[in-house]
């Protein structure tokens, strides 16, 4: 490997690394956030929310971009959208401002994500390929592992706002290192924007995820909650209506004619629904009900971590053995078994009753993980992986926005109703537990015809128009 290649590497996947931490690093940051700034359970839900949205609406857009503009260019303008808007969350002096700086974020994260693997791809061939994908998912799963651990390290030692200011001097080297460093690359024959897709896309999950996160405060039957899920009902169907008649669509319908893209896609978003939002409300209870530092929150999800890097390299080595659907569906059964396993909690329980269920959550990451991402690029033909990865990331986002304004519904409703803060949290926790458990486990069933025998040596043998 060349010394340019090299850097190449470390840059995309430092770069992707800082992007994926922010997902997790914030989690245990919040309850401090929510006194700090004297933040609405609200605002809280959308700081993680806006992140997840505006990178899931805008991920398909800004690999057309890069595709069409240079990986390169749009990579280092999504580094930089990245490192100014991380000074503006490090800044932010109230909940409104801290949710808005980090939905501009989740843009510049989607440019950095979506012109990564095509940077990657252009610059290694054939078997090098293989292994730079390799090294670039290890310091990602590493990233988004160690986040809690890490943001609950920065907000004990020197408060919350840095777990965003970090980013300022790691993002000024990677924009130096990418513009001196790297290749520019294009695609000689791009597909066209879909602007009205990505708008009708866009606004109908904002309007949604604002229906659900205000619904308990504001009354469900309020004119303004009715009339946002209404016209996310209806900009849903435009959107449909769009793809279907665009030459350039950014969500090509017809993938969906294929069984096995289907299925891979339920699978990232009931994952990610059922199981990544669960920790802004085990923060809450860890550090709200059982008073403890963002550090020992960070800690006590050590457990989830240490069994998936255990498990992930011999289920990754298994993958190719069997067909995909075993691992895939095994891994969602896993996680409803988590999650039942952690059902039952009670105000008198100190927090190791969870760990049972951080266990099989952990091992239930570990089968699913690698799995997943043959799946992602292995569903549809070389050439158009980098769109069957886009797609299915932009589910798992979906999935993380969709668990936290649904889940945080619930939860909320609880804790308004509780004889107090601690029995409503609890009650909360337990019903999220019990609901995400049958979501994921009624996937599982859905997954395992549609996926049939794929196999991630098996893209030849698959259609890609449908």
């Amino acid at each position: 490997m060349t010394a340019d290649r090299r850097v190449t590497l470390a840059v995309v996947s430092a770069g992707t690394a800082m992007l994926l931490l922010d997902v997790t690093v914030v989690n245990v940051a919040l309850p401090v956030i929510r006194d700090d700034l004297q933040a609405s359970f609200a605002e809280l839900q959308w700081v993680i929310d806006a992140y997840a949205l505006t990178l899931a609406a805008t991920l398909l857009t800004a690999g057309v971009l890069a595709d069409r503009l240079g990986r390169r260019a749009v990579f280092a303008v999504g580094l930089a959208a990245f490192t100014v808007l991380s000074a503006a969350c490090g800044a932010a002096t109230s909940g409104v401002a801290l949710d808005l700086a980090r939905g501009g974020q989740g843009i510049g994260a989607a440019a950095m994500f979506a012109a990564s693997l095509a940077l990657l791809a252009q610059e290694f061939p054939g078997r090098e390929r293989g292994f730079a994908l390799g090294v670039w998912g290890a310091i990602t799963g590493a990233a988004l592992a160690i986040g809690p651990v890490v943001g609950g390290l920065l907000v004990d030692g020197l408060g919350w706002r840095w777990i965003f200011l970090v980013n300022l001097p790691v993002g000024a080297l990677l924009i130096w290192l990418t513009l001196t460093r790297l290749p520019e690359s294009r695609d000689p024959t791009p597909r066209r924007l879909d602007v009205a897709g990505m708008l009708a896309f866009g606004t109908a999950c904002f309007l949604a995820t604002f229906a659900l996160i205000r619904g308990n405060g504001d009354g469900w039957t309020s004119a303004h909650i009715v009339g946002a899920l209404a016209a996310a009902a209806v900009l849903l169907g435009a959107f449909i209506a769009i793809e279907h008649r665009s030459p350039s669509p950014m969500l090509p319908p017809a993938l969906f004619r294929i069984p096995a893209f289907t299925g891979t896609a339920l699978v990232a978003f009931a994952q990610s629904v059922a199981l990544y939002p669960l920790f802004l409300f085990l923060a809450l209870y860890f550090q709200q009900v059982l008073g403890m530092s963002a550090t020992d929150t960070g800690v006590r999800l050590l457990p989830i971590t240490l069994v998936l890097f255990i498990v992930a390299p011999l289920s990754g080595k298994a993958t190719s053995r069997v067909a995909l659907r075993i691992p895939l569906v095994t891994g969602l059964v896993l996680i409803s078994a988590s999650l039942l396993l952690m059902r039952g909690l009670t105000v008198a329980d100190e927090w190791t009753e969870l760990v049972p269920g951080f266990l099989v959550a952990g091992l239930a990451i570990g089968v699913i993980s690698p799995a997943l991402a043959a799946a992602m690029v292995g569903v549809l033909s070389v050439e158009r992986s980098g769109l069957a990865s886009g797609v299915n990331n932009t589910f798992r986002q979906l999935g993380i926005a969709a668990g936290i304004a649904t889940f945080g519904a619930i939860f909320d409703a609880q804790v308004r109703g509780g004889e107090s803060a601690a029995t409503g949290a609890v009650a909360g926790l337990n019903a999220i537990f019990l609901v995400a458990a049958v979501v994921v486990a009624v996937a599982a069933v859905a997954a395992w015809p549609l996926l049939g025998s794929l196999r991630s040596s098996s893209a030849d043998q698959l259609q890609t128009d449908g």
